[in-house]
């Protein structure tokens, strides 16, 4: 635009007319904060399109007390420059200066990808000594070992009551009982209340007991996960991932409880893969298998029936991979080459009242 000088006076108390620096947009050392971009405000955009709107320039005497924010910020922005003489503003192409500030971010950006790759090494002597420095680990209550079941089920009561994210169960061996598969239902209904997520493992044999079908069968109502597998597997209870309980007996009136992280990962790992090896199974009442019978067994005696491994696996909802181990195993055991050597041999077993060979 045609730029025709005024000839007032700028005023003493407005906005500095950088007449030391004519040709230098107002702002162009500054280099804009990270994470903020350098955009005028609402008043200053205003008082820019109203500057233009009467032609581009803006004499330095028509700047009124309320306006002079709005130009000192255009022309920290560089979108207004002062006249060579001082005597007023002219307004500057924004495209300049939208180039120029893009070109300062990219370097800004630059310098700081730079200094991010440096990082490391500006404190890898800090790191060297951290590694070579041995850390004290405060072996005091890792392990703790409870005798009797009042106190063990004392303190496992107390980790439920104070578990916040996630209770993960792995339950093999026989029924419960109708009291304590109550007292657990009550107490998932309770947990799954405060939003901590519940899983647990059952063996094949868990779907022959009554009270047990039933219980699952609440619980999957009320949202704990269930799944089946058919392999042994060690029992154990593991709360909020920081603790796990394990029985150091057999008739569980004693366990321990084991805070060490090492320990406590290696127990979730083996959960989290018995998880994985399990399947969901159907439960109903109506679907128990025979009581009392080892997975083996019921492998076994379904194959002595004639059913091929695929039926056997849909109907003790086992996964196909859990079966073929448990014909792998009978097959060494009665010493069959073949699937049907194997029906026949274990058939022959049973006709002449020799036992099955147990596990």
């Amino acid at each position: 635009m045609d730029e025709k000088p005024g000839t007032s006076e700028m005023p003493q108390d407005g906005p500095p007319p950088l007449a030391d620096h004519p040709s230098e947009p107002a702002g162009a050392a500054a280099e804009p904060a990270v994470g903020e971009l350098p955009l005028p405000g609402e008043a200053a955009r205003t008082r820019y399109l109203a500057i233009l709107a009467d032609g581009g320039r803006l004499p330095a005497s028509a700047v009124p007390p309320a306006d002079r924010p709005a130009v000192a910020e255009l022309l920290e922005l560089g979108l207004l420059r002062t006249d060579p003489a001082g005597a007023g503003y002219t307004v500057v192409n924004p495209r300049s200066v939208g180039g120029r500030l893009s070109e300062e971010l990219r370097s800004a950006g630059t310098r700081l990808l730079v200094q991010a790759q440096e990082m490391p090494a500006l404190l890898d002597d800090l790191t060297r000594a951290y590694d070579r420095t041995p850390r004290k680990v405060d072996r005091s209550g890792e392990v703790r070992h409870l005798h009797g079941a009042e106190q063990v089920w004392e303190r496992i009561g107390l980790l439920h009551r104070a578990s916040v994210e996630e209770v993960l169960s792995a339950q093999p061996g026989g029924p419960l009982g109708r009291p304590l598969l109550e007292h657990a239902l009550d107490l998932a209904d309770r947990l799954l209340a405060r939003g901590v997520a519940m899983r647990a493992l059952y063996e094949p044999t868990a779907r022959a007991d009554g009270p047990t079908v039933a219980h699952v069968l609440a619980a999957t109502e009320l949202g704990v996960r269930s799944r089946v597998l058919g392999e042994s597997f060690k029992r154990m209870l593991i709360f909020d991932r920081t603790t796990v309980v394990i029985p150091s007996g057999p008739d569980y009136t004693s366990a321990a409880f084991v805070e060490d992280p090492a320990v406590v990962a290696f127990l979730i790992g083996m959960f989290e893969r018995d998880w994985a090896r399990a399947e969901p199974s159907q439960w109903s009442p109506t679907a128990a298998e025979p009581a009392a019978q080892p997975v083996h067994v019921q492998v076994g005696r379904l194959l002595a029936q004639g059913l091929t491994q695929r039926m056997v696996a849909a109907r003790l909802g086992l996964s196909d991979r859990t079966v073929a181990a448990h014909i792998s195993r009978l097959r060494d055991q009665y010493d069959a080459e073949t699937l049907f050597q194997l029906g026949w041999l274990m058939r022959a077993a049973a006709g002449d009242g020799r036992p099955e060979p147990g596990w």
